[in-house]
């Protein structure tokens, strides 16, 4: 079984695809795929579907969600298949839950790689570090769960990948700017500021590699714009690490200018106290 749930949901057996039409059983099935070898309790279930006003029926509805997703496993699996539907998506006392490997699963994909880019930043694998992230964003196909409709649990689960998945790609720029890849990064930069502009973290990385790129008007600007937009929407300034990094584009700080050395630590922290 292969499931995918960073972008549309897909979920294949022996290539033939298990994802119900229903939109009920497809937040069942998610939800299991989000966590594979454990039990998804029945009242997160239930939570998921109905929130706080479960029907006289829910049990019984579940129960039947369920069997329709054993039977499109069965039919996908065929007759001959050891074991069964039921020993796939099996029940337990409390529960069900989707016994397959954690790897079945893009999202597990994912952790393993961003957990392996991390451990290879904090000591000093550049090279590793930016491409295990890299393989780690190329799983994404667009939003989380973009086909799915989401009740309060899969809600809060979309939110946590997304939020996942900035800092993967803020930690993969880090490895990238320590890389020396600076002038490549400017479009893209310059997209995720524009995408997220109240954040501090990719508003210090577009500075740097503007800075290093020979644009230090560009990276004064960048920091302007900042600045305003945190003032008139939140009535703050810019932390004092981006404040420290702005007076050292403008006085050419040469510290600026280390692409790597001992502190293997973010961009945003560059300038730390």
């Amino acid at each position: 079984m292969r499931i995918q749930v960073l972008g549309p949901l897909s979920a294949e057996v022996n290539g033939g695809s298990i994802v119900p039409s229903a939109g009920k059983p497809r937040q069942i099935l998610s939800l299991l795929a989000l966590y594979p070898g454990r039990v998804m309790p029945v009242p997160t279930l239930m939570e998921e579907i109905w929130a706080t006003q479960p029907p006289q029926s829910a049990l019984t509805t579940l129960q039947t969600y369920i069997l329709q997703l054993r039977r499109r496993l069965g039919t996908a699996m065929g007759p001959g298949a050891p074991g069964g539907a039921k020993e796939v998506l099996a029940t337990r006392h409390g529960g069900y839950l989707l016994q397959i490997p954690p790897d079945s699963v893009d999202v597990h994909q994912y952790d393993r790689l961003t957990r392996e880019g991390q451990v290879a930043f904090e000591s000093g694998d550049d090279e590793v570090s930016a491409a295990r992230f890299r393989e780690a964003l190329g799983l994404w196909e667009g939003p989380a769960l973009v086909d799915v409709r989401l009740g309060p649990v899969l809600e809060i689960e979309v939110v946590r990948l997304e939020e996942s998945r900035l800092v993967t790609v803020e930690r993969r720029i880090d490895a990238d700017l320590r890389l020396g890849r600076h002038a490549e990064l400017i479009a893209e930069l310059i997209e995720l500021t524009a995408r997220h502009p109240q954040h501090e973290g990719l508003h210090s990385q577009a500075m740097v590699a503007l800075y290093r790129s020979g644009r230090q008007a560009s990276a004064l600007e960048v920091y302007r714009r900042l600045r305003v937009r945190l003032i008139e929407d939140l009535g703050v300034e810019p932390s004092p690490q981006l404040q420290r990094l702005h007076q050292a584009v403008l006085t050419v700080d040469p510290q600026l200018d280390v692409l790597a050395g001992p502190r293997h630590s973010s961009t945003y922290d560059l300038f730390t106290a």
